[in-house]
């Protein structure tokens, strides 16, 4: 079923139709916001607001605007929510007490973690709406038109984002050692 017609069978009483759209994109909206507070917990609880506020609202969607609309929602909710943390940030010694990791880990492992890590730290050198188009695009796989509504962009200001970012990510990653990166 599609996202509209699950989110229609729930409006008509269905609770399945709702668990379906959050087992769909619980995960992924999860990331995407975690991307924004940089704090997982907080990010699952804004994708469980983020439905709350979708079914609340109950919006007359047209096809493939549900995950727009849910992400538009939950990336409302993040930017509130940083805005309010940077306004009240207080000094944790939570990642102090961290335990390392294991050393048995096999060579690739580490070389892959190390590369996704990288990745992410040269993603945070970036523009804010660059690091979110590509994060949009490449890492949610929505399309552009999708991201572009997400986004309040046209898909031509989508296109140049994205051909902006990469260039950009192209040279943090460059200048991390990394050449073999496609796109």
């Amino acid at each position: 079923m599609s996202d509209e017609e699950l989110y229609r069978a729930y409006l008509a009483g269905d609770e399945a139709g709702l668990r379906q759209l959050m087992e769909r994109y619980g995960d992924s909206l999860t990331l995407y916001l975690n991307g924004y507070v940089h704090d997982l917990s907080d990010a699952e609880d804004l994708m469980v607001e983020a439905f709350a506020r979708t079914v609340r609202a109950k919006p007359k969607l047209t096809e493939n605007t549900f995950r727009a609309y849910l992400y538009k929602t939950g990336r409302h909710l993040a930017q509130r929510f940083y805005a309010w943390r940077t306004r009240s940030q207080t000094f944790s010694f939570e990642e102090l007490e961290r335990e390392p990791e294991s050393g048995a880990l096999l060579e690739t492992t580490v070389t892959t973690r190390d590369k996704r890590r990288i990745l992410h730290l040269c993603m945070e050198k970036l523009d804010p709406a660059l690091r979110e188009a590509l994060w949009l695009v490449y890492f949610e796989g929505m399309s552009y038109a999708e991201s572009a509504r997400v986004m309040n962009k046209t898909p031509k200001q989508l296109d140049h984002l994205l051909q902006k970012g990469k260039k950009l990510l192209r040279e943090e990653l460059e200048k991390e050692g990394i050449t073999d990166a496609e796109y």
